[in-house]
């Protein structure tokens, strides 16, 4: 008999969406409950990267360049602003500390760890990030490039980006900019939101400017 697989955590939480609505009344306490299942799934992700990435990153020696190599891994899969490096060279250690709404994390990685071919290709896989191409409805033809987790589909990740934009001008940050007479709109959100904001919800910026589509046409032969 072939086997068949449990639920995902998205899967569950898909159903708790659908679910919820049916047997409450209350559409205030259903979304508060949706909310909250969404957040400590965001979470208990976010601890388990880290704890892979800790566990299974490869750090040959202390030189230069294999600290930086780590330091750029961190950097793509948890934000730049998130992440904060210490070389121990007496232990031979790098002490990483990974900024969170909950705290921060710590970990280590020491010279001469890292998994094999396999274990690598499966860390990889845990923090893929793929293209996820945006444009205004009003301007269809103008491109900003971002990326979104692999485990996210477009729907999930155009909300998580339009919720992103309310908390943004809504923060402290956001609120000083208006302040200041800078425009509320999308293309000043995306070129002004932190780094970090955007990999908490699963998105990524590749640049802050957009692009203009261009047609490709093939040479005759």
């Amino acid at each position: 008999m072939k086997k068949t697989k449990g639920l995902s955590e998205r899967d569950v939480l898909e159903l708790l969406k659908s679910v919820l609505p049916k047997t409450t009344n209350d559409i205030d306490l259903a979304s508060r409950i949706i909310n909250a299942m969404e957040k400590e799934l965001q979470r208990k992700n976010v601890h388990s990267a880290f704890e892979k990435f800790c566990e299974k990153c490869e750090l040959p020696n202390m030189d230069a360049t294999s600290v930086m190599d780590v330091k750029r891994q961190l950097t793509d899969a948890f934000g730049k602003d998130a992440v904060k490096l210490t070389q121990d060279k007496k232990e031979q250690t790098l002490v990483i500390e990974l900024d969170t709404p909950d705290g921060v994390l710590k970990g280590e990685i020491k010279v001469g760890q890292g998994g094999a071919n396999g274990e690598s290709e499966e860390q990889e896989i845990t923090l893929k990030f793929v293209a996820f191409p945006v444009a205004l409805p009003t301007d269809p033809e103008l491109v900003w490039m971002l990326a979104k987790r692999e485990n996210m589909n477009s729907e999930e990740a155009a909300v998580m980006l339009a919720k992103l934009e309310e908390e943004f001008w809504a923060s402290k940050g956001g609120q000083k900019l208006l302040r200041d007479r800078v425009e509320r709109t999308f293309p000043e959100f995306v070129s002004r939101v932190p780094s970090k904001m955007l990999t908490e919800v699963g998105l990524k910026r590749h640049y802050k400017d957009p692009e203009a589509i261009k047609q490709f046409r093939t040479l005759n032969k």
